[in-house]
């Protein structure tokens, strides 16, 4: 009988596609994160500079003014970084459903061959039994044949 295993050849997939989903999403909350930092710091940056700027005369100007530009900017900020979310979670997906697909048609292939080695296994077991009764029925006729 030949030694062939039914199981599939590559072990270990759906663990790889776990840990590739995992990197992934721990990719974008780091870039998300990341993102929001470096915006948080540009707007302090600008609202630095903008109080450096402003004349001593138009303070009255600049305290109402500085808020808004703030207030916009972390607007902006808050909106960039959805939509690096929404980015993050759509890239996610894709590839989630991409590694489902190929956990299907690993699945179909190791199916197809186990019903393939099945088939040889059960041609090979059908020709062995003809061979083994052909020859007891040889040696039972020579033992007859001896009497």
């Amino acid at each position: 009988m030949a030694n062939r295993s039914t199981q599939p050849e590559e072990k270990g997939f759906f663990e790889k596609v776990k840990e590739t989903i995992e990197e992934f999403w721990d990719g974008t909350k780091d870039t998300t994160e990341e993102v929001k930092d470096d915006i948080k710091d540009v707007v302090e940056e600008k609202i630095e500079a903008l109080k450096k700027a402003i004349p001593a005369k138009k303070v009255t100007t600049a305290k109402k003014t500085v808020p808004a530009k703030a207030k916009a900017a972390v607007t902006k900020a808050k909106t960039t970084a959805a939509d690096i979310k929404a980015k993050a979670d759509t890239k996610v997906k894709a590839v989630t459903a991409k590694a489902k697909k190929d956990v299907a048609n690993v699945k179909a292939k190791a199916a197809t061959k186990a019903k393939a080695v099945t088939a040889d296994a059960k041609k090979d077991v059908a020709s062995a039994k003809k061979a083994v009764a052909a020859r007891s029925t040889a040696v039972k006729k020579k033992v007859a044949a001896a009497k």
